[in-house]
C-alpha cells in the first residue's frame, strides 16, 4: 500500500514537474542568430509548447509565463508558485519607475553660481 500511496500525484510533485520542464525548455531551446529567435527544441506536454514555437523574440511577441501556464492547468493560486514578473510587479518594475522619474526630474539647485570671467571677451576661442 505504500507504493500506492507514493504514486499519487500531489500538487507539489505536479508544479515541481512542471518547473522541471520549464527550466528544461529554456535550458535546451535553439538560438536561431538570423531571425533572432529562441525556438522550442522538442515538445513539452505540460508546458502546452510544442517543438518549433517560438519561446524568445526580440519583436512582436508574447512572453512565456509559468503562472499563465499553471493557469491553464487550472491550479489556484497560481502566483504561490510561479515568481512574479519584471513587467507586471517586482523590484525591477520599482527600480525602473524610480530611477526614470529620478533621471527626468530636474536637479535641485543649490547655491547660484557666480558667472565666471568669458574668455576673449566672449567671442570664444576665435583666433583672428
Amino acid at each position: 500500500m505504500a507504493s500506492n500511496a507514493n504514486s499519487i500525484p500531489t500538487l507539489e510533485n505536479f508544479i515541481a514537474e512542471v518547473r522541471g520542464e520549464w527550466r528544461n525548455m529554456w535550458k535546451e531551446r535553439i538560438d536561431d542568430p538570423v531571425r533572432a529567435e529562441g525556438i522550442a527544441g522538442r515538445d513539452y506536454d505540460k508546458l502546452f509548447v510544442e517543438r518549433g514555437t517560438v519561446v524568445l523574440a526580440t519583436r512582436n511577441f508574447k512572453f512565456l509565463t509559468l503562472r499563465a501556464i499553471l493557469d491553464q492547468h487550472r491550479i489556484e493560486n497560481a502566483e504561490r508558485f510561479a515568481p512574479t514578473t519584471p513587467y507586471t510587479k517586482g523590484w525591477r518594475k520599482f527600480g525602473r519607475a524610480n530611477a526614470y522619474k529620478r533621471l527626468n526630474s530636474e536637479p535641485e539647485k543649490t547655491a547660484p553660481e557666480t558667472q565666471r570671467q568669458l574668455k576673449k571677451g566672449g567671442r570664444g576661442w576665435l583666433h583672428k
